[in-house]
């Protein structure tokens, strides 16, 4: 296991001392684990105090809501446990006053009980108390009665809203019937692509082959209720909305706030993804988008997926979503518009056939041998992403996945001779793939045409002489020569090789032999320590591994001097 802890017995405490630190606005209790407003008016002048809680592991709830506008305090047991009964009443203690306590809790036994027995001692003590219980995982439909379904994320729409009208003055009476009636027109539903560890654990609560996802599960690590083989996003997402949309009954017309919840180690990238398909899914069902919100707001510690949630709106719901709150980890916002803005870029060809009809050649065969380049690298996407992970970002197989598509996709104009194609090629390179591998070939390529074009012969010389330039611009833009590590050692080593052949052996042998010569080149980079690029940054530790780049230029040479 590793983690940034010191021990597992103290992370719930350490955390919390964290969270206090860094915001101004909360304070911590003593000797209990409840964060809570450190602005709060004197006893007799508080409103409804709102209390919410449960086990740690779930941040940025539930202290993370704690300010104007949302909780008045957050209770926090060890991580996926419940607090005790005796940590909820001090926070009703320290957060309550003759107006009372508005504790809601998510659909867990521990948690109903802990708060539940908290809230009638408080009352006992003078303090009015109201329960509002969450159950708005719709995974378990069929399987348990709604009553007993989990809570899950949808339970922050529920705090933001009787926060809100908390902070309006309303009577406990009031706050819990609204927080209530969110609660029975929410429905929220998960998705796992693997595990999380539970410090005191030690290690995760399942496993999962590659292909595997958990679909339905809760929010403490446990497994979902049905494994099945991973999907794509977008099946996925709308398989969620789809079963959501049918247990909540929404018809075509319905209004919805729509909440994606990270689980802990979904990046952004991803949440997008699922965010741009669940609006698309939600819209072609009828249903329309007030309000959409996209990050982490209730996890489960560090799992990989995400939760999507429905809150079906009237029209109350508008003015408390809306309502200011300065709780930390609420995003504020909100709208969206009703259609994405997307502007087309001007002036950009559409055919470019930059050198018109140059010399003669075989439009057929020169599209064949850029097909077969496709083809070699389209195969070899994996075996270069593998090869980039070990020293660079690991985007080398996707970028020439996307250049190899974008040659594909050149117009039949673009072949009429070699040095059109070359500058079509360099264009279409520069557009498809960005960092760094797209304007090396581009400027390479685009030089290399330019050549053939003004010669206006197509010889094996021309050739040899347009790789030459071809090289020597990407020495000049990046900075790098041989030894390096780079691409460059793959494309020197062949151009020596057709040099070395010169006019007397047969251009198709000439471009075998140097081609062997590239894919020695890129071997030889894996003793080389690398001195430009990502790669640099990890000097002897690149040793062993192949230069991506080189890779890449072996592979493509190959497929080129077979395809001649």
């Amino acid at each position: 296991m590793k983690k940034l802890i010191n021990r597992p017995a103290d992370v719930v405490r350490e955390m919390l001392e964290g969270i206090v630190a860094l915001a101004p606005g909360l304070a911590l209790l003593d000797k209990e684990n409840v964060v809570l407003r450190a602005d709060l008016p004197v006893i007799a002048d508080r409103p409804v105090a709102l209390i919410s809680g449960g086990g740690a592991g779930h941040e940025p709830a539930h202290a993370g809501y704690v300010g104007p506008g949302m909780l008045t305090a957050a209770v926090t047991g060890e991580v996926f446990t419940s607090p005790s009964v005796d940590a909820v009443l001090a926070a009703i203690r320290a957060s309550a006053g003759p107006a009372g306590a508005l504790l809601i809790v998510k659909n867990y036994t521990g948690d109903r009980l802990n708060f539940g027995l908290a809230g009638e001692l408080a009352a006992i003590e003078g303090i009015p108390t109201e329960l509002v219980v969450v159950a708005d995982d719709v995974a378990l439909s069929g399987l348990v009665p709604r009553d007993r379904r989990r809570g899950i994320a949808g339970t922050v729409l529920v705090h933001k809203i009787a926060g809100a009208a908390a902070a309006s003055g309303k009577s406990l009476k009031e706050v819990a019937a609204i927080a209530q009636s969110a609660a029975s027109r929410l429905g929220t539903m998960g998705v796992a692509l693997g595990a999380c560890i539970v410090p005191a654990a030690g290690k995760a609560g399942f496993t999962l082959a590659d292909d595997e996802i958990e679909l339905g599960l809760g929010i403490h690590g446990e497994k979902g209720v049905e494994r099945t083989k991973h999907l794509p996003a977008d099946a996925i997402t709308d398989r969620i909305i789809g079963q959501i949309v049918t247990d909540m009954q929404l018809a075509s017309g319905s209004r919805v706030a729509l909440l994606i919840n990270g689980l802990g180690a979904t990046p952004p990238m991803e949440l997008a993804v699922v965010a741009r398909c669940a609006i698309a899914s939600l819209r072609s069902r009828g249903l329309g988008i007030e309000r959409a919100w996209s990050g982490n707001f209730l996890t489960a510690l560090e799992m990989p997926g995400c939760s999507i949630s429905l809150l079906d709106l009237n029209e109350s719901d508008f003015e408390l979503l809306d309502a200011e709150t300065s709780a930390t980890a609420w995003p504020q916002g909100g709208a969206i518009s009703e259609a994405p803005h997307i502007v087309r870029v001007a002036n950009i060809p559409e055919n470019e056939t930059p050198l018109g009809d140059v010399g003669r050649f075989a439009p057929h065969d020169l599209r064949r041998i850029g097909l077969a380049v496709c083809d070699a690298l389209e195969a070899s996407e994996a075996h270069l992403a593998e090869l980039d992970s070990k020293a660079g970002d690991g985007d080398l197989g996707a970028s020439m996945l996307r250049g190899a598509e974008a040659i594909r996709a050149l117009p039949e104009s673009a072949w009429i001779n070699p040095a059109n194609a070359l500058i079509a090629i360099g264009n279409a390179l520069r557009r498809a793939i960005a960092g760094s591998s797209g304007p090396f070939y581009a400027i390479a390529l685009t030089r290399a045409g330019r050549h053939l074009g003004e010669s206006n012969r197509f010889s094996p010389e021309d050739f040899r002489t347009a790789l030459a330039i071809g090289i020597a611009a990407i020495s000049e833009i990046g900075g790098a020569k041989p030894g390096d590590r780079t691409m460059l050692d793959a494309l020197d080593p062949a151009l020596r090789a057709l040099e070395a052949a010169g006019i007397k052996v047969p251009a198709a042998k000439a471009w075998k032999q140097a081609a062997a010569a590239a894919a020695e080149g890129a071997r030889r980079t894996a003793d080389m320590i690398p001195k430009l690029g990502r790669a640099s940054y990890l000097g002897e530790r690149a040793l062993g591994t192949q230069d991506g780049g080189a890779a890449a230029v072996a592979i493509w040479m190959e497929a080129l001097a077979t395809s001649l």
